[in-house]
């Protein structure tokens, strides 16, 4: 189990962190996306110890699980549940203390069914956050009857107007989604060649293959891009920014769901008391609206959720979803690995 830093320690940890981390506290440090260090996800944790964590900012979650197989050092990261069998298998994670985490009894507990999140040695990663990836659109330019099917994406009067996540598996669960699969942890040989050579179709009228919602954004805003396959925070900047943006959650095929959490890294060198402070601020129920309402994502704290209007919760494309989904529970790594292989390869064009 990690310890609490002494002086020497916590000044060796300070000169070994990146001159652009030093303004916050040294003694933990969070691998996240960026957005998702909004000051009232972690509010308790600052106002006992005077500073936010030190944030170390990714832009996928395979580029999170290689700073923690390259040793980096972080102590909370961020991965979404698909990807916890490869910190498992790696040996770099370790289970939470359930009974250190107050607000555990209210986490959703359809998030906690896998034995790869939770076993007989415990708990490996608290359920933080949740959506649905879909189809975001210009409601200007594209009518709503064009993005009823997923084939929007292959239609040619799209061609060089779409974008889609720069990560394999939101960008593969749509391909499984549009070749008539709704259980990736069962798929066989035929599938995948079929999901594979639905993407290589759709690559050369991919606009860019995104590494943010930002970017997402920004490309719609310019109207360089009509149409994209899309995370929540995605529909949320646009909301904000008054752009006339839909989000198609219910299109013939289905959308993916997932949930994201935080897992408590071997290789950590800080304060294992502080981890706990951060992961109880992080899950408390106060957190659910701020988490909404700033990144535009599901809490996983039903208690939490229950404080906010329903009106709210399907504005922000988090609603009840009447229509197929495919969920990214943990599937096998050696498709896993595949799928990043091979989409690599096309959008090398092979």
């Amino acid at each position: 189990m990690k310890k609490s830093l002494a002086r020497l320690l916590a000044c060796s940890a300070v000169l070994a962190i990146p001159s652009q981390l030093l303004a916050d506290d040294p003694e933990l440090i969070v691998t996240d996306w960026p957005g998702f260090d909004a000051e009232g996800m972690y509010a308790p944790y600052k106002e006992k110890h005077g500073d936010r964590p030190t944030y170390a900012f990714v832009t996928s979650d395979d580029e999170t699980f290689q700073k923690a197989a390259s040793g980096f050092g972080a102590d909370v990261s961020h991965p979404c549940a698909q990807m916890v069998p490869k910190y498992r298998e790696m040996d770099l994670i370790e289970p939470w203390d359930i009974s250190r985490i107050p607000e555990f009894k209210n986490i959703m507990p359809e998030f906690l069914a896998s034995p790869v999140i939770q076993d007989e040695a415990g708990v490996w990663i608290i359920p933080a956050d949740w959506g649905a990836t879909a189809i975001a659109y210009n409601t200007e330019t594209v009518p709503a009857e064009d993005v009823s099917t997923l084939q929007v994406f292959t239609d040619p009067k799209y061609a060089g107007k779409i974008t889609m996540p720069n990560a394999s598996d939101d960008v593969w669960a749509l391909a499984y989604l549009a070749t008539g699969v709704t259980d990736w942890t069962k798929v066989t040989d035929e599938q995948f060649n079929a999901a594979a050579d639905w993407l290589r179709k759709v690559h050369p009228g991919v606009r860019a293959y995104v590494n943010s919602s930002t970017e997402m954004a920004q490309l719609m805003k310019s109207g360089e891009v009509a149409v994209a396959w899309s995370w929540p925070d995605g529909l949320s900047i646009l909301q904000k920014e008054g752009f006339p943006v839909g989000y198609q959650r219910t299109p013939k095929e289905g959308v993916t769901t997932w949930f994201c959490g935080l897992v408590n890294l071997k290789n950590g060198k800080g304060s294992e008391d502080k981890a706990y402070d951060y992961v109880n601020s992080w899950i408390r129920p106060e957190a659910a609206e701020v988490l909404v309402t700033n990144i535009g994502y599901g809490h996983a704290n039903a208690a939490g959720m229950k404080l906010i209007d329903p009106a709210v919760l399907d504005a922000a494309g988090l609603g009840p979803i009447n229509g197929p989904t495919l969920p990214q529970l943990p599937f096998d790594l050696d498709l896993r690995e595949k799928q990043l292989e091979t989409f690599e390869q096309i959008k090398a064009g092979f």
